[in-house]
Formats: structure tokens, C-alpha cells, sequence
């Protein structure tokens, strides 16, 4: 049986669609069956990040008001056989997701994958409720910025008392993940510290992923950057993180300031 995760934020613009792509792309990569399911209904942007826009022909909402079977939405990864898609629709508002819809589809889902990844809507509204209602793990994307840090404690509130697992008096498996971290500004005092951002949250630390080009030179080309740049300092954020995920004791490091040889001449001579 499937784990489902869903990758939420309370803040738009922190990676959680590049991060859904990158984590399930790991994931798949690691050998495990990975469905990645767009919640983000009237948006629809994991399909351009995974670079299958023109495959799309039926969508979440289609197989829930059964217009399609889940099989006919399902869109395979070309690169690894073992990542599928389930697109948004585009056309629709997230008025046209159902609760019942949403549990019979996670229900099959569970029973074909060993990872059903949701990427939820930002926000606190009804799409992303939905997407976070039927999760074992979450992963709360956000910036180290007071704003991104404020409304993700607003989401950790909500996966600790509105999720089937709260309902039930159990817990769902939260984890932080931090994107876009720079340490130069981080040690200008111009973003908050790592250590800022846990003692707000207090939820355990997945993962760092530095502020970098390959990750948006990745989506513009329409894959996931563990797939693109396999070896950049984002992918092996991402890639170490998919390994904690799957329960594997992986230290975390902090990146830090890259100091190129003018940065070290002048250091040397003024010391």
C-alpha cells in the first residue's frame, strides 16, 4: 500500500511545484513506483515543470466526475518508467473536486504506487484541504522569509487537526523542507537563519535546497532538476531528502558561502 505525501506551503512562489517534481523524480530514480498528482486545479503547472503539457488528454477532475478512468489520465514519465503523472484541469475551479472523488481516486492510487505525491494548491482554501486530507507524510515548503515562515505554521495547524489521520487522533509525518536558502544573505542578516526557521516551526528538517539558476533552467525545460542536473547542489538536496523520506539516516548540511579566488586574495592580504 502506497504512502501518500502531500507538498504543501501557505505562501505561493516557494518551489513546492518544483519541489513536488524534483522529490518524486528522487524517489523514482531510487526504485520505488511514484505518481505525482496535481491538486492545483485552474493553475496546472506540475504538468509543464515534468515537460508532458502535450500528453495531457484527461485530468484529475475528468476521472472524478467519471468521464475518464484513472488509467486514461495517468500520463507516464518518458524518461523513467516508474513516474507517472495525474495532470489538473485547466479549465475547471477547485469547486469540481469532491471529497468522494478524491478518496475513491487516492484509494486506486494506493493500490498501483508505492509513493502518491500531491502537490497542493498554496493557500488554506478548499483545493489544498483536499489535497492534504488523505496524507501519511508532508513535506511544508517554505522560504526563510518571516512571511513564507508565518503561513507555513498556519499549514502545520492544519494538517494537525483537519486530515483523516487527525480525525482518527493520529498524526500525519510532517517534515520541513527550506528552498531557496542563500548563505551570503543569510550572513548578511537579510533572510532568516536555518535555526530561525526551526525554532518558529518546530517540525523536523528534511532538507536545504540553495538558491541556484539549475533549478529554474531545469523547469524551463520541462523536467524536474534531479532529472535535468542530476549534480548540481539543488539535486542533491532534493535527492538526500527523498532518502530521509524513505527513512534513511542522512545528515544534513547547511550550505554555505562559496568564496571565489578575489574573495580569498583579499582576505589574505589583510590579514
Amino acid at each position: 500500500m502506497a504512502k501518500v505525501l502531500v507538498v504543501t506551503s501557505g505562501k505561493g512562489g516557494v518551489g513546492k511545484t518544483t519541489s513536488t517534481a524534483a522529490l518524486g523524480a528522487a524517489l523514482a530514480k531510487s526504485g520505488k513506483k511514484v505518481v505525482l498528482v496535481d491538486f492545483d486545479v485552474g493553475l496546472r503547472n506540475l504538468d509543464l515543470v515534468m515537460g508532458a503539457e502535450r500528453r495531457v488528454v484527461f485530468d484529475l477532475v475528468n476521472v472524478i466526475q467519471g468521464d475518464a478512468k484513472l488509467p486514461q489520465a495517468l500520463i507516464k514519465d518518458k524518461r523513467l518508467d516508474n513516474l507517472s503523472l495525474l495532470p489538473a484541469s485547466q479549465t475547471r475551479d477547485k469547486d469540481a473536486l469532491t471529497s468522494e472523488g478524491v478518496a475513491q481516486v487516492i484509494k486506486e492510487l494506493r493500490e498501483k504506487f508505492d509513493w502518491v505525491v500531491c502537490d497542493s494548491p498554496a493557500g488554506i482554501e478548499r483545493g489544498a484541504q483536499l489535497a492534504m486530507y488523505h496524507a501519511d507524510h508532508a513535506v511544508i515548503v517554505t522560504n526563510p522569509e518571516v512571511s513564507s515562515v508565518r503561513d507555513s505554521d498556519r499549514i502545520i495547524g492544519l494538517l494537525d487537526s483537519t486530515t483523516e489521520k487527525a480525525k482518527a487522533g493520529q498524526k500525519v509525518e510532517k517534515h520541513l523542507l527550506l528552498t531557496r536558502y542563500d548563505p551570503s544573505r543569510a550572513a548578511r542578516g537579510e533572510m532568516m537563519s536555518v535555526d530561525d526557521v526551526l525554532e518558529i516551526l518546530s517540525v523536523p528538517l528534511i532538507g536545504i535546497v540553495p538558491e541556484s539558476q539549475e533549478v529554474l533552467k531545469a523547469s524551463n525545460v520541462g523536467a524536474p532538476v534531479t532529472i535535468a542536473e542530476p549534480e548540481s547542489a539543488p539535486s542533491r538536496a532534493y535527492f538526500d531528502a527523498a532518502r530521509r523520506l524513505s527513512g534513511e539516516k542522512v545528515e544534513i548540511a547547511v550550505p554555505t558561502e562559496k568564496k571565489g579566488f578575489f574573495d580569498w586574495l583579499f582576505k589574505r592580504g589583510a590579514a
